[in-house]
């Protein structure tokens, strides 16, 4: 993966590609990693002496300098097979440019950063039994970053700099960044897959690596896991979680004499009562502690909107209360702009659990917009309960003053939808 005279020597003759060369490697590194021999066979190679080393487009062709080939040993190359077709299982091109976008990230030193993230992301553990590390192979450590996370991650935790600029050589194309290339054959080339062809290889990788637990790194299960059970919108999850409590046996039943119940005709002279359902009555907690940003009050005020629409746009049926260590006064929904979010200091979400239940009448579903820095009731309530949370990922994030701190993870009992 070195640069280093990738292009051979100046009035030399033309290398031809040892196709041969690069198809041992190439089955070395099916048969080091068997889990990936689908992707690696459904890669086209593309001979190219604009190619740096090796380097793949979005559309499955991956791009090979022929002097690259002809000095580096078949171990390395297959190492740089698998490092290679790991960007675009990973949809690495797709994933940068959402993040490029989300970001307002442009030009290529930035695509340069994402490349560099992509590789952190694959080569934290690409490596061993079986494959070699190749030369100038970009790891977390490297970078003094921490292993196991994702392109997205180390994004944010770091920016080019000195110790960086040896790694300016570094284009995996733009399967990794999702910048076109010069070299790129595009969507209309020869030998591309089609998108449907791109989803039945990356549906068969995961299925074989699903097939086999253990056999395949964490990373790759963790991506296998993903590409079979995709993460859904989290805002469809949060209203179908509310949606789900709301219909759960005894919410929103009740006894009423607006229709008599059929069993009254066995009965002569007697009205029994029908059971009927009523709009569920939703309360929704929401975590004013210090811990939490004005962006994620905002967002949760978004959220109360989308509540009231799961249960089928009854506001009558919502009530909101801001809580940090204490409960706040319970306000019943006329517009979620108008609810004030009133707090800033420690919290404790047992006290709203609290407040809520004391509500008159009491609510069917407990909905709770928080952190999730914060002790929990030690029982179930006797409602459903649903729990928004808002993300912290990085180490030490939970408490400045105490970067030891582990809040308690939400019970068991709540059903809990991650806001992205």
């Amino acid at each position: 993966m070195s640069p280093a005279g990738a292009t051979g020597a100046v009035g030399a003759t033309p290398l031809e590609l040892d196709r041969d060369k690069l198809f041992a490697a190439r089955l070395q590194a099916a048969r080091a990693r068997p889990y990936l021999a689908t992707a690696l066979f459904a890669l086209h190679p593309v001979a190219s002496r604009r190619v740096p080393t090796m380097a793949v487009d979005p559309h499955w062709r991956c791009y090979v300098a022929p002097a690259f080939v002809a000095r580096t040993s078949v171990e390395d190359l297959a190492a740089v097979w698998v490092h290679e077709v790991s960007h675009l299982l990973r949809d690495h091109h797709g994933r940068s440019d959402r993040f490029a976008r989300a970001n307002g990230l442009t030009g290529r030193a930035e695509r340069l950063r994402m490349n560099i993230a992509a590789d952190c992301e694959i080569n934290d553990d690409a490596f061993g039994d079986g494959l070699v590390t190749p030369e100038g192979a970009v790891t977390p450590e490297s970078l003094t970053l921490p292993t196991g996370e994702l392109m997205e991650e180390y994004l944010r935790l770091f920016r080019l700099g000195p110790h960086t600029d040896a790694l300016a050589w570094l284009d995996c194309g733009s399967g990794a960044d999702g910048l076109d290339r010069p070299w790129d054959l595009g969507p209309d080339g020869a030998h591309g897959l089609s998108p449907q062809e791109r989803d039945a290889v990356r549906f068969r990788v995961a299925r074989g690596i699903n097939g086999r637990p253990g056999t395949a790194p964490q990373g790759w299960q963790r991506w296998a896991e993903q590409a079979l059970h995709p993460p859904q919108p989290w805002r469809e999850l949060l209203g179908a979680a509310v949606r789900s409590a709301a219909a759960g046996s005894g919410a929103g039943e009740d006894y009423s004499y607006g229709r008599p119940a059929r069993r009254s005709a066995a009965l002569p002279g007697a009205v029994l009562p029908s059971l009927r359902r009523r709009p569920p009555r939703v309360a929704v907690i929401i975590d004013t502690s210090g811990s939490v940003s004005d962006a994620e009050l905002g967002s949760a005020l978004l959220e109360v909107t989308a509540i009231s629409r799961a249960v089928g746009g009854r506001r009558d049926v919502v009530s909101v209360l801001s809580c940090d260590a204490a409960a706040r006064v319970v306000h019943p929904l006329c517009r979620a702009e108008g609810v004030p979010l009133v707090g800033g200091g420690g919290t404790d979400l047992r006290a709203g659990f609290a407040r809520a239940l004391r509500m008159q009448p009491r609510p069917d579903v407990v909905v709770v917009l928080t952190d999730g820095q914060t002790p929990w009731p030690s029982s179930r309530p006797p409602c459903r309960t649903v729990v928004g949370l808002f993300p912290r990922r990085r180490p030490g994030s939970w408490d400045e003053d105490d970067p030891d701190y582990r809040p308690d993870t939400p019970p068991d009992w709540a059903r809990v939808v991650t806001i992205e």
